[in-house]
């Protein structure tokens, strides 16, 4: 039986010198994810840390980004006006994330940090081409995502806001489980320019990941009809209870006709 003590710091600082002096910190955004965790026994820590005070939590955006603070919960992502505005697939994917009592408590930042591969925040970050932001760093989101639940952040690292490119046009679409909400499938397609975008996430044993297949054909011709002609593989797809992985290659192709069908119409 360990003791777990909890530490509430008001600014970045103190939470990494709380953290550099604990044997097994953990930081502490929404919790949705860490709590249960811990209460299963698949992680243990000394001490948590939580955020919460740490001045992290803001929206703010220019003519060509959205910067949202990495405490920022998802219920303030999808209620934005602003974002609503910008980027408004980013809302309506704020929105969709678990029930309401997840997301008044879930943080952007929290999502980002853990990378479940069945989130839908990372499919945005990847997609829209988003800096992360952190106490120590900017990290671009192609050299963000390392594998399934890891990052390029280091122990002790803070998120502190991701930057958001506004794009063109954009649309996330998700094929939700029915109990978690959380993604089987869900692809956010961002269209800037002549560029093309196309984030997977639920789907890969590594995690959220680019389909350049889907992106080169929509380049080429950025109709329904290009991805008609696809043959998306099912190799490294996660086959589970809830889905074989050459079902999940499917849906990859019904949700991107869905989210490019959003965007042309």
């Amino acid at each position: 039986m360990y003791e777990l003590q909890y530490s509430k710091p008001s600014n970045i600082n103190s939470a990494v010198a709380e953290f550099d002096k604990s044997q097994d910190g953990k930081y502490l955004a929404g919790g949705m994810t860490l709590i249960p965790t811990l209460k299963a026994r698949l992680a243990t820590s000394d001490v948590l840390i939580d955020l919460k005070d740490s001045n992290l939590s803001d929206i703010s955006v220019t003519s060509t980004n959205v910067v949202i603070g990495s405490m920022t919960r998802h219920c303030d992502v999808a209620s934005s006006v602003d974002i609503k505005k910008s980027i408004p697939s980013l809302a309506k994917l704020a929105g969709g994330i678990g029930d309401h009592m997840v997301r008044n408590c879930g943080t952007m930042g929290g999502s980002v940090a853990n990378n479940d591969p069945s989130a839908c925040y990372p499919s945005a970050v990847l997609a829209l081409g988003a800096t992360i932001t952190t106490n120590q760093r900017s990290i671009s989101s192609d050299d963000y995502f390392v594998g399934m639940f890891e990052t390029a952040l280091n122990s002790n690292e803070i998120i502190t806001q991701i930057s958001f490119p506004i794009p063109d046009k954009s649309s996330y679409i998700k094929f939700p489980n029915p109990a978690s909400r959380y993604a089987m499938v869900g692809v956010f397609m961002a269209k800037t320019g002549n560029k093309v975008n196309v984030a997977i996430t639920g789907a890969s044993e590594n995690g959220v990941f680019r389909s350049s297949e889907i992106e080169n054909a929509l380049t080429a011709n950025f109709t329904l009809e290009s991805i008609d002609g696809l043959n998306i593989s099912s190799d490294g797809l996660i086959s589970d209870i809830h889905a074989s992985s050459s079902y999940r290659a499917n849906l990859i192709k019904e949700m991107a006709k869905r989210a490019l069908k959003e965007i042309i119409t």
